[in-house]
C-alpha cells in the first residue's frame, strides 16, 4: 500500500462474509469516504475473487485455508499458511497503516486482524450472527469495539448497530420495483414467482426438495420458479422451462442480482445464513428459511428463529425439507399470511437502516470512541 487507507475491511470465502464486507465499505462511502481509501482483504479461493473486481474498492487476497471440523489434509496447512499471511499483512500495513481494520469474520479475516494487533491498529468486529463465529470471538477479545446485529450479544464492548446490508438491497422497493425487476430477470408479471437461493455454493437437500415440487407443479402455467442451484449442482439441474405449456423454471448456478430477486419474488426460499436473514428483513420479503443443519453451533437455526418467533418468516427445519412444496402451496394460497410476513420482516429490518455501523467504525478510526 503506497498511501494509507482509511479502513481495511476483511473477511471472505463465501458470499455470507463477502457481501457484508462490501456493505460495510459502501456504508463508509455513503458517509463521504472515497472508495479508493477503503481496502478489502480476503482469500485467494473465495468468491471475493469474482465479486471484488467489479467494485471500486482496492483489494488483496491472501493464501489461507479454513480449519476443517472433519479430518482433512487441508488442516495440515492451516497454521503455516495463516502465519505467512499474517507476516504478509504486517508487511503491507507497516509502511502505511490504516486507521482501522474492520473484521466481518471468517478465517480470511484473521491475517489482517493479527497484523493489526501487532502494529497497534484498532479493530472493529462486525458480528451479524446471533451466535458469533469463532473468528469473531477471537478477534473481539482485543477489539476496540464490536458492532452487532442482535441485542444481548456475548461479545465484549458490543454496540447494536444492525447488520451490514448492501445499499442495493436497502434501496429495494418491492412494490415500485416489482415489474421492472421481473422484466429484467425474464419473469412474467402475471405469475406467482418463487425464488430459491441455496447460498453461494448451493444446497443439495434444498435442490432435491425443489425438484420434487417441480415435478408436481410442472403443468401449472401460473407459476414461475427462479432457482439458484449452485455451480457444483448445475449439471444435475432439470432443463429450463420457458412456461409455454406449464411452469416457468429458471435454473442458474449463482445469483448475482439479488436486489432484483427480492423485488420480483412473491416468496423467497433460502438458508439461514445471516446475510439472507437480514436481507429478508431489510426488504420485507415473505420467506421460507431452511437452516443448514450442520452449521457451526447450529447458528443458522438461531438466526432464523429471530424472525420466525416474531412471525416474520417461516422456519422449516432441514429434517422436514420434504414438506417444502406443501409449505409453498399453502403460502401461495394465503395472501393475508404473506402480507403479514412481509410487514413483520420489514419491522425487524428497520435497525439495519440506521447508519450506526459506519458511524461506529468512524468513531474508532478517528479516536472519538
Amino acid at each position: 500500500m503506497s498511501d494509507a487507507p482509511y479502513a481495511v475491511v476483511t473477511g471472505g470465502g463465501t458470499s455470507g462474509h463477502v457481501l457484508p464486507a462490501l456493505a460495510v465499505a459502501e456504508g463508509l462511502v455513503a458517509r463521504g469516504h472515497d472508495p479508493s481509501t477503503i481496502h478489502y482483504a480476503g482469500c485467494e479461493r473465495g468468491i471475493e475473487t469474482r465479486l471484488l473486481p467489479d467494485t471500486p474498492f482496492p483489494h488483496h487476497f491472501y493464501d489461507v485455508d479454513g480449519f476443517q471440523r472433519s479430518l482433512s489434509k487441508r488442516n495440515l496447512s492451516f497454521v503455516p499458511k495463516m502465519w505467512r499471511a499474517r507476516r504478509e499483512a504486517i508487511e503491507r500495513f507497516r509502511p502505511a497503516p490504516p486507521k482501522v481494520v474492520v473484521s466481518v469474520g471468517g478465517y480470511a479475516s484473521m491475517p489482517s486482524v493479527f497484523a493489526a494487533r501487532k502494529l497497534g491498529i484498532p479493530v472493529v468486529v462486525v458480528s451479524y450472527d446471533l451466535k458469533p463465529g469463532r473468528a469473531s470471538q477471537v478477534a473481539a477479545k482485543r477489539a476496540a469495539a464490536c458492532a452487532v446485529a442482535f441485542p444481548d450479544s456475548p461479545l465484549p464492548r458490543a454496540t447494536r448497530t444492525g447488520a451490514p446490508v448492501r445499499r442495493s438491497i436497502l434501496d429495494v422497493d418491492r412494490v415500485a420495483d416489482r415489474s421492472a425487476a421481473r422484466a429484467e430477470l425474464g419473469l412474467p408479471d402475471d405469475r406467482f414467482v418463487v425464488a430459491i437461493m441455496g447460498g453461494s455454493q448451493g444446497s443439495g437437500v434444498l435442490n432435491e426438495a425443489v425438484w420434487s415440487w417441480l415435478d408436481r407443479v410442472g403443468d401449472d402455467a401460473t407459476l414461475a420458479i427462479r432457482h439458484a442451484v449452485g455451480e457444483r449442482f448445475i449439471e444435475r439441474a432439470p432443463d429450463a422451462r420457458n412456461g409455454a405449456d406449464g411452469v416457468l423454471y429458471q435454473p442458474i448456478g449463482y445469483e448475482p442480482r439479488m436486489p432484483l430477486v427480492y423485488a420480483a419474488a412473491d416468496v423467497l426460499v433460502g438458508r439461514g445464513g445471516a446475510s439472507t436473514v437480514h436481507e429478508v428483513a431489510a426488504t420485507g420479503t415473505p420467506a421460507v428459511l431452511v437452516p443448514w443443519a450442520a452449521s457451526a453451533d447450529d447458528h443458522q437455526t438461531l438466526n432464523v428463529r429471530w424472525l420466525a418467533d416474531d412471525g416474520a418468516a417461516v422456519m422449516l427445519p432441514e429434517s422436514d425439507v420434504a414438506r417444502l412444496g406443501d409449505v409453498l402451496d399453502e403460502l401461495r394460497g394465503d395472501d393475508a399470511r404473506r402480507d403479514e410476513l412481509a410487514r413483520r420482516a420489514a419491522e425487524a429490518g428497520e435497525v439495519h437502516r440506521s447508519g450506526a455501523l459506519a458511524r461506529l467504525v468512524e468513531s474508532v478510526a478517528d479516536g472519538t470512541d
